[in-house]
């Protein structure tokens, strides 16, 4: 050939598919293919196969382990003139690496493909027990096995079954090989196989009949004693029975020089490794009763006997099955199905997640446990749906109407698809795995064996992508569309679900007035509205999130009512259709508890909220909080436009409405969105979101009050400086959802002005300003507290500067410099709120630090207040603010540091807890580890009192005791369903830790 110039071979070569045509030119120019190598029909064929390299390669390496001329010019000849041979066998090779090195090894084994008899089409159990007679041992059967797998493989890659035909084949193929397994070993052991008898349940995909190419077996084992003239001894028949399972197992599992068949897994059996390997029908029984979990009754859907004795594994099933019917009645029994879900979700490394094709989101997992859990919960009242065959039950599921039809048809499409991969993927190297290739000559090989040729690995990947998409969006689907079918009555004809079948799968979901919630459902989704189009296609995925909530009746409910009060406003709709976070969103809040959904009824167009955060919304789009300058910019202007203090304040209290809201929101929607374990999760950042959000808002919506009230009353010229100073939370920027303002007033008569007059002018500012904060409306109130001042309540609401100057000289307390730690201005004028501050210095940051006499009547006041604040009948170890380690015992240890260390420790200059936190341990003043234990306990006691306000709509210090607050409580702190118990666990042994700290600092002399 010239230089630089391709053959006729090597271009024909490259339209038939190869990728390496000068080796394949190479291989054909061998010995083996001489007769054949220029025949049209041979490389038509390799072409039509998944990799004609491989094929090609595979095909010569059988060439010549043909044991003499003779046997190599009949595969010769059948394979020109046999189209359904020459299909068939190179078909395999081109699929499969491994069984092409079976064929190199056993010659003669592609004779098993030359012709099918009419009952060959599609073996049962039978036939492929006939080609698995002749096996004496391990090896043996390894080598007939490969032989019949073999066969199924021909079939597969050729089209002549299907993917579920290939699964129910391989599957009788391995309940052949069990019964060959147990017939050795009762050959090796006829004592033992008279003393017993045994069963052996497939389980799983073996017992579905959807078995993969390669695949652990599961399998349960069920033995009862022989009758014999001597009596049955159940011990001596359990332990012989033992031995026939542990032999049958090392059969199939162990490594022989042909390799071994698969695995047997025994661990789906009660109490999994741990429980005994064999046990009688009525211990088995037993277990199911008394000890069982829900997966465990999930798992039993797919028990099929498939060997031993038929009578025994016949009456296992008759034994179990109702109580495999009547575990959607237990308690927690989607949510556990759920969790089980997500913990096998969880438990993917991260780099092979997205390349999960069983296991990931969207994968043939999601199918098989969608179909499950609706088969646990109808099936109990109809039998049509108890099918262990995923696409058997999917059928069963749509003409019951339980799933929709159309819904079913693209599910069973994306499953079959998901399946192909799956099996052709193993079949490469006959190797258990469920990860898409990265290599594209393998998503070639891959893509093409499916049928995708123009460009096999970009079609390969869209088309698994596409189908993925399909299965989440329908895994969410399954549940809910056919109960917005049982009540909107849009297709007459339809199957659709009984309002018994309805009201069941809605109990089974956690909702617990049923008929309510379907009456919503009716009010929501029937009709020919768009409105109602809308939601119809809305509602589905709501249902799921509002099921994934501690109070879905409670989610359906407040969406009812904002759609009520908004579904004719044309943003509202589009919004949740057209942005997916802001129904998510939307779903999350109203579930999660009163506080949010009281504030968004009082003005639902605040949903707006939810979506992108385009500045579209009321107040600009979306859930990031609003900085200080932006909240007294809008709530000022507002109140310049009133005409009165009344209706600028009430403005203001609008704005403060809207912003609670967006703060409530932006917290649900962050701690329901964390996908880490509680101890994971950035807790800390949460709590400083949400005070420093709510300190912002309650001081711009005070200064917006200061000036309405000032402007009503005077115009711009008050006779006194006025200042606002924040005290407590309010002043450390920690402020909660529930909390009031804890402030100080402080006022300075304007030159020239009688300090009569300025007083009267400040007392009445003061006294206006809390009445129109606290007025009856729609807005929920801001109470002032301004008890922290000198002489409490019995003092003065408002002192000028020199006043508290003087009183701080001659009267203060140790307990009002410990209050003053926390002082800082709010509002008003900015140069009184300074020089106050830096007379608040002076007292809380003592030159010198602490007396002794002081350290210990702050000591006397914390224990006062422990044994006298505490509420009667609360128990201490789950009380976040006076318990041990809850906030007064950190907040307390931290003061008693600064109030030693400020003068000369300049980062101890801070209201903030945690900042002070930090600076006393980068003083060395307190170690990393005690540092870090204080933190987390403040944390979490914070968490708590603001999810407590969430759930609830009220403050509290405690845990809820109704079980659905306590766990929407939980639901927010990261706990899932039925978790309660852990989650008061985990704050006890937090609180435990932070005590003992508190115990070594507060207490100690050196402190």
């Amino acid at each position: 050939m010239t230089p630089g110039r391709r053959s006729s071979t090597f271009t024909r070569l490259l339209r038939h598919g190869f990728t390496d045509p000068s080796a394949a030119e190479r291989l054909l120019d061998s010995p083996e293919l001489a007769a054949v190598r220029d025949d049209p029909v041979l490389l038509e064929a390799l072409g039509a196969t998944a990799d004609p390299d491989l094929a090609l390669h595979g095909l010569v390496r059988l060439l010549e382990a043909q044991q003499g001329p003779t046997a190599h010019r009949e595969l010769l000849d059948t394979l020109i003139a046999a189209k359904p041979l020459r299909d068939r066998l190179l078909g395999v090779l081109g699929a499969s690496a491994a069984l092409a090195d079976h064929l190199a090894r056993h010659p003669s084994d592609w004779q098993a493909l030359v012709t099918y008899e009419p009952r060959d089409l599609h073996p049962g159990v039978t036939e492929f027990e006939r080609g698995l007679a002749e096996a004496t041992d391990p090896v043996s059967l390894r080598v007939a096995y490969r032989r019949c797998l073999l066969s199924i493989a021909a079939r597969d890659v050729c089209g002549t079954i299907d993917v579920a035909d290939t699964a129910a084949e391989l599957a009788d193929l391995a309940t052949a090989t069990l019964r060959a397994a147990l017939a050795l070993a009762a050959a090796a052991a006829p004592q033992d196989a008279a003393a017993c008898r045994l069963a052996v349940i497939a389980m799983g995909k073996c017992g579905g009949h959807e078995l993969n190419y390669v695949s652990d077996v599961d399998v349960i084992f069920v033995a009862e004693a022989a009758e014999t003239a001597e009596g049955a001894d159940e011990t001596k028949a359990l332990a012989a029975a033992t031995r026939l399972a542990s032999h049958l197992m090392r059969i199939c599992s162990e490594t022989t020089v042909e390799g071994s068949i698969w695995p047997v897994d025994a661990n789906l059996r009660p109490e999994g490794r741990n429980g005994p390997l064999v046990r009688t029908l009525s211990s088995h029984l037993a277990y199911y009763q008394r000890w069982a979990k829900t997966w465990e009754f999930q798992a039993l859907l797919k028990a099929r006997p498939v060997a031993g004795d038929a009578a025994l594994g016949q009456a296992y099933l008759d034994a179990l099955d109702p109580l495999v019917w009547q575990a959607a009645e237990r308690e927690n029994f989607v949510p556990d199905v759920q969790k089980m879900r997500r913990r096998v979700v969880e438990n993917i490394p991260a780099a092979e997640i997205e390349r999960e094709l069983k296991l990931g989101p969207g994968g043939l997992r999601d199918v098989e446990f969608a179909v499950q859990l609706l088969q646990l919960v109808h099936g109990r009242t109809d039998a049509s749906l108890r099918s262990g065959t995923t696409l058997h039950a999917l059928q069963a599921l749509a003409a019951g109407g339980y799933v929709g039809r159309e819904d079913a048809a693209r599910l069973d499409e994306a499953y079959r698809f998901l399946r192909s991969m799956e099996h052709r993927i193993q079949l490469y190297r006959l190797r258990r795995t469920h990860l898409v290739p990265e290599a594209e000559a393998d998503q070639r090989r891959l893509g093409r064996s499916l049928g995708l040729r123009a460009d096999p690995a970009a079609e390969l990947i869209r088309e698994w992508k596409r189908h993925t998409g399909v299965v989440r969006r329908l895994h969410e689907k399954l549940f809910y569309r056919p109960l917005l079918d049982a009540v909107a009555q849009l297709a007459p004809g339809e199957a659709r679900l009984s309002p018994e079948a309805a009201r069941e799968r809605l109990v089974a979901l956690g909702y617990a007035d049923p008929a309510a919630a379907l009456r919503h459902l009716e009010a929501l989704a029937s009709g020919v509205t768009r409105k109602a189009a809308i939601q119809r296609t809305l509602l589905p995925v709501l249902l799921g999130w509002f099921a994934d909530s501690a109070d879905p009746d409670a989610g359906l409910l407040n969406f009812r009512k904002v759609s009520d009060a908004l579904g004719k406003t044309p943003w509202y709709l589009r919004l949740l259709r057209d942005e997916g976070a802001a129904a998510e969103n939307l779903a999350r809040v109203l579930s999660a508890g009163r506080l949010a959904p009281d504030l968004l009824m009082r003005a639902p167009e605040a949903v707006a909220l939810l979506g992108r955060g385009d500045g579209t919304g009321p107040g600009g789009g979306g859930l990031e909080p609003r900085g200080r300058g932006q909240l007294e910019q809008e709530i000022l202007a507002a109140v310049r436009r009133a005409e009165n203090a009344a209706q600028g304040v009430t403005a203001a209290r609008g704005v403060r409405r809207r912003e609670l809201f967006r703060t409530a929101a932006a917290d649900i929607v962050g701690s329901y969105g964390t996908e880490t374990s509680p101890a994971e999760a950035d807790q800390g950042a949460l709590v400083d979101r949400v005070g420093a959000a709510v300190s912002d808002l309650t001081a711009a919506t005070l200064a917006g009050t200061l000036r309405a009230v000032v402007r009503d009353g005077w115009g711009d010229t008050l006779p006194t400086r006025f200042a606002i100073i924040g005290m407590g939370r309010f002043g450390g920027h920690e402020l909660g959802y529930g909390s009031d303002a804890d402030v100080l007033f402080v006022h300075e008569p304007q030159d020239g002005v009688d300090e009569q007059e300025a007083a009267a002018a400040a007392n009445k500012v003061v006294a206006e300003m809390r009445r129109l904060l606290q007025l009856p409306s729609a807005d929920p109130p801001l109470l002032i507290d301004a008890d922290l001042r000198p002489e409490g309540k019995s003092g003065p609401p408002v002192r000028t500067l020199k006043s508290y100057e003087a009183y701080y000289r001659r009267w203060s307390l140790v307990w009002e410099s410990q209050a003053l730690l926390r002082a800082g201005p709010v509002a008003g004028d900015a140069d009184l709120a300074r020089r106050f501050t830096e007379l608040a210095d002076t007292l809380r940051y003592p030159r010198g630090g602490l007396g002794d006499d002081a350290v210990r009547e702050i000591r006397r006041l914390k224990a006062r207040m422990e044994s006298e604040r505490l509420p009667r009948g609360a128990d201490p170890k789950l009380h976040t603010k006076l318990g041990p380690g809850g906030l007064s015992d950190v907040e307390w240890t931290v003061q008693l540091i600064q109030l030693r260390h400020g003068h000369h420790v300049p980062g101890l200059r801070t209201t903030r807890t945690r900042e002070a936190l930090a600076a006393a341990r980068e003083a060395g003043l307190l170690s990393e580890e005690d540092t870090a234990v204080l933190d987390e306990a403040w944390v979490l006691a914070t968490r708590v009192r603001n999810a407590v306000m969430l759930v609830r709509g009220r403050a509290g210090d405690t845990f809820p005791t109704e079980p659905r607050e306590l766990a929407a409580v939980g639901r927010y702190l990261g706990y899932g369903a039925g978790h309660a118990g852990d989650m008061l666990d985990a704050y006890r042994r937090t609180a435990r830790r932070a005590r003992t700290v508190v115990e070594e600092l507060f207490y100690a002399d050196g402190a």
